[in-house]
């Protein structure tokens, strides 16, 4: 898929092939291999709710042979497929901006969406999964579920970042802008239409700079150039294999019809006996009955977006700001908002109904939640997502987040000279890393 695109030059911002990421790990090596068990353990606990990780048999199983592994040591039921941030860690699994409710212009969304019927997966047998390998289609689609449901578990997250349009993480974190806005959060530090700020102006508001348009409009620019330069690193320098392959070579191997060098943490993995137990191969089962795109897996195309949106709603708002804190003014569109809205509630999807409809979280750290973790959250909840689908490699999502990062770093400090008259001394933005920088 148009590997051209990795080679476009911009006039705003680092060009496609500027930026450089780690080199994707080898097949026959440990990093791999441990990365593919924990594919193996998603692909298993796809139906468990993420409220049910600490007693479900296949979520304890996965956490129990995960931790022992050095790329997961230390891994327990709360940080179970979660994010490499800090903040991933703090709370509910799902980020708050994909739970809340919102206005999207007259209309009002509750935050419920139509789901993938549980149990189904694919390219399990041989034959299926070498017509895939081939390109022979049709594929078929997956089964929806009549119900509408809240984002309880790694298929429902697999059917979120499968139906998105054209990679549409744009579209995710353009709803999370508006959601901030509307929720009326702070301005980041260093607007200088923030009235707290030294200089600030007080008599004129942020409109077509510094504004709503001006933010919902950014991430759209840094999306299609975070776009261009994952596509460089997937065509023209990694050139990864995707998951359902390495599947195929695990499978190919245990069965004997040939032999990989493949590391003995995943030929040893319960995680891999667990799914030949239960469908009579080691293929990887898939969420998607056509299985992986058709272009290179390293990096990760919806985690480069991620990673590019997730900083400029960060450079948009103060994400040091406590998520509760925020009012909780959302209301059918067309009413009256309440002049004295309580806090926001922390929220995750009840299990109990199976996600139909919000239970109160009330775990001990529900206190410690900010803006900046649940933007955080929000992209590594996406890359993950595509995880949980079996179309991507930890790697992938890491990577992928990092250098969208730093491509809207680059738009940031390219644009930061053009604001003439304005009073601008740079966005502080807290970086994945935990570091803080200002742009």
């Amino acid at each position: 898929m148009n590997p051209l695109s990795g080679l476009a030059f911009d006039l705003e911002g680092t060009d496609s092939h500027q930026l450089a990421i780690p080199p994707f790990p080898s097949v026959a090596s440990q990093t791999l291999a441990d990365q593919a068990v924990e594919l193996y353990w998603q692909a298993l606990c796809r139906d468990v709710n993420f409220t049910d990780y600490p007693t479900d048999p296949a979520a304890v199983a996965a956490v129990s042979e995960l931790s022992k592994l050095p790329t997961y040591a230390g891994v327990t039921a709360q940080t179970l497929f979660r994010g490499f941030t800090a903040d991933d860690a703090i709370g509910p699994y799902v980020s708050q901006l994909l739970l809340s409710p919102m206005n999207y212009g007259p209309y009002f969304m509750d935050g419920r969406m139509s789901m993938y019927v549980p149990g189904v997966d694919y390219m399990t047998d041989q034959p299926l999964w070498l017509a895939v390998q081939n390109g022979q289609g049709p594929f078929g689609q997956n089964t929806v579920d009549s119900q509408p449901r809240y984002i309880r578990n790694g298929r429902d997250y697999a059917m979120f970042v499968h139906t998105d349009p054209l990679a549409g993480l744009f579209m995710t974190f353009y709803n999370a802008g508006m959601l901030l806005f509307e929720k009326g959060a702070p301005l980041n530090p260093g607007n200088p239409y923030r009235a707290a700020a030294k200089g600030g102006y007080t008599k004129q508001a942020p409109f077509c700079t510094f504004g709503v348009p001006f933010f919902l409009g950014l991430m759209g620019e840094v999306a299609t150039r975070a776009l261009k330069a994952v596509w460089y690193a997937k065509w023209f320098v990694h050139r990864a294999l995707r998951p359902e392959a390495f599947g195929g070579l695990v499978h190919m191997t245990m069965t004997g019809q040939a032999g990989y060098p493949l590391h003995k943490h995943i030929l040893h993995s319960d995680a891999v006996q667990n799914v030949f137990s239960k469908y009579g191969s080691y293929f990887l089962p898939q969420a998607f009955p056509e299985g992986c795109p058709q272009h290179p897996s390293y990096a990760q195309g919806h985690g480069s977006m991620a990673g590019a949106c997730a900083t400029i709603l960060k450079a948009a708002v103060d994400s040091s700001f406590p998520y509760q804190e925020l009012p909780n003014s959302i209301t059918l569109a067309g009413s009256v908002p309440s002049k004295t809205a309580p806090p926001t509630p922390i929220v995750t999807a009840n299990g109990k109904d199976g996600g139909q409809s919000l239970a109160a979280y009330t775990g001990p750290d529900a206190d410690q939640i900010t803006l900046n973790g649940e933007i955080n959250k929000l992209a590594s909840n996406i890359g993950l997502a595509r995880d949980f689908a079996g179309i991507h490699w930890r790697s992938d999502y890491v990577q992928g987040l990092l250098l969208g990062e730093a491509v809207a770093l680059s738009v940031l400090r390219d644009q930061s000279e053009n604001y003439v008259g304005e009073d601008f001394q740079g966005f502080v933005i807290s970086k994945f890393d935990g570091t803080t920088v200002t742009v």
